[in-house]
């Protein structure tokens, strides 16, 4: 996002005095970016262009209220929004020249505008399940959600959590074999929980205690622990197939009247246990993280470490406990993919998406709130990735593939590139 952010400079009168000057910068990041899409959408509707009507479906056959379906036509709508489009990338590149701020309505409006641009062009005869699309958005993120948490809180009190993919993957085991061995889910969710303490406790320990490069020890963890679950795995679980690994799942609980609202109605409120408790945890973090003494201590310790010890806070403890604690809500996530998404675990079956939690802490600016927008993001764009499978556009599937790990980088590399995370993360402290 473009910024005008003044910097104080050293002014010599004639007279011999000096006076502090305010030099303004533009920063033409944000709307490069935007011009840059801007153009690549426009070449893919011009070099493959696509006639026809684009319809989407709003309603929903689980609502005994449902709306009509709205059809547009593909070509004159495409058209239309790329001209929405090229005018607000304008309006950004004529704020940045003024040396204003560019407000973040501008870059939701458009990055909204540009999926619905390529939504109507990729469905072009096809249809288009509005409440299907973002369902699946919200359940393909409800994990990433959870470690975006996790790093949130560990990087704010000063330890870098790489080891999230780690703590994603013990979870999810952990919650398979106790919920196979007990019945109830709600033992194998406590189970993920601590499944990603006990990783948590390893970083913590390595980091805090032993002064061990923090990115190091994450690294190592996500690596031993991909090993031991694959080695449980196939030395456990597959032979006790039956025993071990057939865990109770979640239903879906329906919330009365509020699932019945058009479009989001099912989406937020006809889910299952995890992704309310989803929505509760951000809530709980955000408002802890600003509005509690222990945010504020938190905060403290992450970015001024000895300032936080002359007040009396105990630097390392407080780190060593609030990385349990993002570990264990880590493990919830995990939870989600064996409790939930599949009906048994599986070698590998995170497969990365520790490190796109981890995007999302740093292009949500180390923010609850954001970090989880940009894990729905890569959620969206992840099913996205499917539903344009279905629809059979002439989108490469090789490019399809890519669509979630591009648009992350993108978001990453032009939105956040210019962002600074806690003063004291990644940083031991050694007390003098």
């Amino acid at each position: 996002m473009s910024t005008s952010l003044p910097d104080a400079t050293q002014v010599e009168r004639s007279d011999g005095t000096i006076q502090l000057a305010v030099v303004k910068e533009r920063h033409f990041k944000a709307p490069i970016v935007l011009a840059v899409l801007t153009v690549l959408l426009g070449a893919i509707v011009l070099s493959v262009p696509r006639d026809g009507t684009s319809t989407f479906r709003l309603g929903d056959p689980s609502q005994s209220f449902a709306l009509p379906n709205v059809a547009l036509p593909t070509a004159v709508t495409c058209w239309v929004l790329l001209a929405v489009l090229a005018l607000l990338t304008v309006w950004a590149f004529w704020l940045a020249w003024s040396y204003r701020r560019q407000p973040l309505w501008l870059t939701i409006a458009f990055g909204i505008l540009g999926v619905f641009a390529f939504l109507v062009w990729a469905a072009a005869d096809g249809l288009v399940p509005v409440s299907s699309l973002l369902f699946g958005a919200v359940s393909l993120s409800v994990p990433l959600v959870f470690g975006a948490l996790g790093g949130v809180i560990g990087e704010r009190v000063g330890v870098v959590n790489v080891a999230i993919e780690g703590q994603l993957l013990l979870g999810a085991f952990s919650a398979a074999l106790l919920s196979s061995i007990t019945g109830n889910p709600f033992v194998g969710l406590i189970g993920a929980m601590v499944g990603g303490v006990l990783v948590a406790f390893v970083l913590a320990a390595f980091a805090i205690k032993y002064l061990v490069d923090q990115v190091i020890v994450g690294v190592v963890l996500n690596v031993l622990v991909t090993g031991l679950t694959g080695f449980l795995y196939g030395a456990l679980l597959v032979p006790n197939e039956q025993q071990l690994n057939q865990p109770e799942r979640f239903g879906r609980i329906q919330i009365p009247l509020l699932s019945e609202i058009p479009i989001i109605g099912p989406v937020l409120f006809n889910q299952t246990f995890i992704v309310y408790l989803m929505f509760i945890a951000v809530a709980l973090v955000a408002w802890g993280l600003y509005r509690t003494r222990w945010g504020l201590r938190l905060r403290a310790v992450g970015e001024h470490p000895q300032a936080a010890d002359t007040v009396g806070i105990k630097v390392n403890t407080s780190r060593f406990w609030n990385v349990t604690l993002a570990g264990a809500i880590a493990g919830i996530g995990g939870a989600y993919f064996t409790l939930v998404s599949v009906p048994q675990f599986g070698k590998d079956m995170t497969a990365g998406l520790g490190f796109i939690a981890l995007a999302a802490v740093i292009f949500g600016r180390w923010d609850p709130i954001r970090a989880t927008l940009a894990a729905l993001l890569f959620g969206f764009a992840t099913n996205l990735q499917n539903l344009l499978t279905v629809l059979k556009t002439p989108v490469p599937s090789e490019f399809m593939l890519m669509l979630p790990y591009v648009v992350t980088i993108l978001a990453v590399a032009g939105f956040a590139g210019q962002i600074r995370g806690p003063a004291a993360s990644g940083k031991p402290y050694i007390k003098e």
